[in-house]
């Protein structure tokens, strides 16, 4: 379980922070030779705090506004130190060094690190050539540049478990589904099964009974139940009772029935399903060919299944004997060719 800081309490924070900074500043503005260069620095990094954290607009900073924190990172420093030449004892005068730290912590945390580090490298210049290297430590700049290391250290860190988060998820939605298929794929085999163990157990038991010494009817009605059973795997949301009343009735008459369901229907609801079935049973019904060939049509389209009827001029004698030559007289003739809609068009 990933548990998400709310935004407003990381601003309120960092908003914390910066006060803090301008209560210091303030507290000191007996030090500095000039006070409105002093106060000028206050406002501009009141500005930049303020515009840093606003608590809308895209968790990246936009690049303007990390450039603005730059420029004050070189401005508020360059203010401060034009009228403060040297900082008391127990003084706050140079607050500048930690709030321009706390500023690029800020930059750094909303995902512009590298402004960050060149508004702090700015400091560091800065403090160098104002009171030398021992300023570094003395007004803390050194805390500052490794508060903005930490920062960024951070921001790597929670990047890469956020794509760590997003492919577990991934992850587990893909075995979530994988499961869900095979679950799937488990119910259907034990539903064919045990339809077929109905379907066939009575001729099976005749088969038992007289040892397999089956009589020609017997034998044919093998042939339908295989046929049928054919169509329960092949045929699945093609067939409701009625279409299988009227596919046995065709083939007891001699009529080969192929069902090809290839998933173009599943989309359908029950009662556009059932119309689609009625509407194939009847085209079963009122049809005598030889060959019937029913399919479903793929999504997109505005036929769910199409029905052809074919028989041969000869009467299926040439296919008998294995002719195939190229004269009309050996082809087959579509008795029926007709496409069920999807859905009834309005009136």
């Amino acid at each position: 379980m990933i548990i998400s800081v709310p935004r407003y309490l990381i601003v309120g924070l960092a908003a914390v922070f910066s006060a803090y900074h301008l209560v210091l500043a303030s507290v000191s503005v007996d030090v500095p030779t000039s006070l409105a260069p002093y106060v000028v620095a206050m406002v501009l990094y009141l500005v930049a705090t303020v515009i840093s954290l606003l608590p809308f607009g895209p968790r990246r900073m936009p690049v303007w506004m990390a450039a603005f924190n730059v420029a004050m990172a070189l401005v508020i420093p360059l203010l401060v130190t034009s009228v403060v030449h040297v900082v008391p004892k127990d003084s706050y005068a140079a607050w500048h060094t930690a709030a321009i730290g706390t500023l690029m912590v800020i930059t750094s945390t909303r995902r512009r690190q590298s402004f960050a580090f060149i508004g702090i490298g700015i400091l560091i210049v800065q403090t160098v050539a104002w009171s030398g290297f021992g300023g570094l430590v003395s007004y803390g700049v050194i805390g500052s540049t490794v508060w903005v290391a930490i920062a960024y250290a951070l921001a790597l860190s929670l990047a890469k478990a956020d794509r760590d988060a997003r492919q577990y998820a991934l992850a587990e939605r893909e075995a979530v589904e994988w499961r869900a298929a095979q679950e799937a794929h488990v119910s259907e085999r034990q539903f064919r099964l045990g339809q077929t163990s109905r379907m066939a157990l009575p001729m099976l038991r005749q088969i038992v009974s007289s040892r397999g010494e089956l009589t020609e009817a017997q034998r044919l009605e093998c042939l339908y139940l295989e046929g049928a059973i054919r169509d329960e795997i092949r045929g699945r949301k093609l067939l409701n009772d009625r279409v299988r009343e009227q596919i046995m009735l065709a083939r007891r008459k001699g009529t080969i029935v192929t069902l090809l369901d290839e998933g173009g229907i599943d989309d359908l609801e029950d009662g556009e399903l059932d119309r689609v079935l009625n509407r194939l049973a009847d085209a079963i019904k009122d049809t005598a060919t030889g060959k019937l060939i029913v399919r479903t049509v793929p999504e997109g389209s505005d036929t769910a299944v199409t029905v052809v009827g074919l028989s041969s001029f000869d009467g299926g004698h040439a296919s008998a004997l294995g002719s195939h030559g190229d004269d009309d007289e050996n082809e087959d003739r579509v008795d029926l060719w007709l496409e069920i809609p999807r859905s009834v068009p309005a009136l």
